[in-house]
């Protein structure tokens, strides 16, 4: 059986899984790919995952029959998907999605992978320290070299060869522009208000569909019998519009690829070189989603938490204060919990006939208005 070592160095965590048959185009993918390195993430909705851009252009169309339900498969299950990801499940999940196995790690490294994943749950979410992923062959050395796709045509091939050097440049470092719009420099003046939030969060919204949903569906759609003409106008249709606005908040590299592209469709003669063309587009963009969900601020929203009932939450706060030691400090969770146990009651800042306390505070029209702090959820 074929064995895989999964490396952070930062963590000082090694865990090993084997590799499978459920999938088996797959695992071949994952194994002839190896070694590489990549920037580890983190699941921001689904739970208790991690995953990473794997450089794997087959991915993005290679065929998976055997497919499950990931919340059901035991901790330590590896995937690869056709998001280009390479993901292993480490606790409880929410989404119910269906995902390709392709191996399980040890059990006897499942404790040292749930803390692997609690660190990079850390660097994603507050800390915004890159922890990198070393993937392996199990008892080889570790090693890193993006694959590059070619070309016939010498202006596609030529094009292939700069997004290359592009995505190698930036596949371990932060790119500047995305790390100068983090940091608020937009030199396009994009944000409302001068904000930086709002154009942080469209952003985001646009570059992973880019990658996950245009580029990797116009490779999907190039293994197919539609002709090469459709495929041409598919990709003007899909790409441009998306390019062109992240071009103005401040990916303008993205954009000039992206307008190189649109100029060179109708010189593209053969299938392979359109495939080739559309898969290193989305591996640089991936790519640069990759870093998008690395650095983005989610730990501002730390204060809204899923409400729950009066009871539950009330339950939650006793516990969190009553484990607290004696004339520490109340921790955040705590203050979370009670603050959630008010929402629940009812009870805040409104006055009792309503009439609110000069604050926004209390009810209209007969009914409640939250307090301050307090959100409502539909």
């Amino acid at each position: 059986m074929r064995k895989i070592e999964i490396v952070w160095p930062e963590l000082d965590i090694t865990v090993q899984a084997d590799l499978d048959d459920r999938n088996p185009a797959l695992a071949d993918a994952l194994w002839q790919s190896l070694p590489y390195r990549s920037l580890q993430g983190h699941a921001l909705v689904a739970g208790h995952h991690l995953f990473h851009v794997a450089p794997i252009h087959s991915l993005l169309h290679l065929p998976a029959h055997h497919k499950v339900d990931r919340r059901l498969e035991p901790d330590g299950t590896v995937f690869c998907s056709r998001l280009q990801h390479l993901g292993i499940k480490y606790g409880a999940l929410t989404e119910p999605m269906l995902a390709t196995p392709v191996g399980l790690v040890r059990e006897e490294d499942t404790a040292r992978l749930a803390e692997a994943g609690r660190a990079v749950w850390e660097s994603v979410y507050s800390t915004k320290r890159p922890v990198i992923a070393e993937v392996r062959r199990a008892g080889e050395p570790s090693g890193h070299e993006l694959p590059r796709l070619t070309a016939r045509n010498p202006l596609v091939d030529a094009l292939i060869g700069d997004l290359y050097a592009e995505t190698k440049r930036i596949w371990l470092e932060p790119p500047e522009e995305l790390v100068e719009l983090h940091e608020g420099r937009v030199r396009s003046g994009a944000g409302s208000y001068e904000t930086v939030l709002t154009t942080l969060l469209f952003v985001n919204g646009e570059t992973r569909p880019l990658g996950y949903a245009c580029y990797g569906g116009l490779v999907r759609a190039a293994q197919t019998d539609i002709p090469l003409p459709a495929l041409r106008e598919m990709a003007r249709i899909l790409a441009a519009t998306p390019a062109e606005f992240l071009g103005y908040c401040g990916l303008e590299t993205l954009w000039r690829f992206t307008r190189r592209t649109m100029d060179l469709l109708d010189q593209i003669s053969e299938r392979d070189d359109y495939t080739a063309l559309m898969a290193h587009m989305a591996l640089y963009v991936n790519c640069l989603g990759g870093w998008n969900l690395h650095l983005f601020p989610w730990q501002i929203g730390d204060h809204l938490r899923p409400l729950r009932s009066a009871t539950a939450a009330t339950a939650a706060a006793n516990g969190a204060v009553n484990g607290a030691t004696n004339g520490a400090r109340k921790p955040a969770a705590a203050k979370r919990a009670t603050a959630a146990a008010t929402a629940a009651h009812g009870t805040g800042n409104g006055s009792a006939n309503g009439n609110g306390d000069g604050n926004g505070n209390g009810k209209r029209n007969g009914k409640r208005v939250p307090g301050a702090g307090e959100r409502q959820i539909a």
